[in-house]
């Protein structure tokens, strides 16, 4: 809801909105919930990526790890 004036409650306090006046103020609240939607989905994205990234890391350092303990068994040295 829109949020009302102390001075328009004073010139008319008993005044109930008008279809147009409730449709507005769902419409801004529309776009605000949106906006704040749109915040969550690009922080959870950005969370996905830092972990994708995250993973490709280590599955690489996990390769290197394996190669080496590889080579070491065989009897060569690294």
């Amino acid at each position: 809801m829109r949020k009302v004036r102390f001075m328009e409650l004073m010139k008319e306090p008993f005044k109930k909105p008008t279809p147009l006046e409730l449709i507005a103020a769902e419409l801004s609240d529309a776009h605000l919930e949106k906006l704040n939607a749109e915040t969550a989905v690009e922080y959870a994205q950005s969370i996905v990526d830092y972990n994708v990234t995250r993973i490709l890391r280590l599955n690489s350092r996990l390769d290197e790890y394996r190669n080496d303990v590889d080579a070491i068994k065989v009897g060569g040295t690294k």
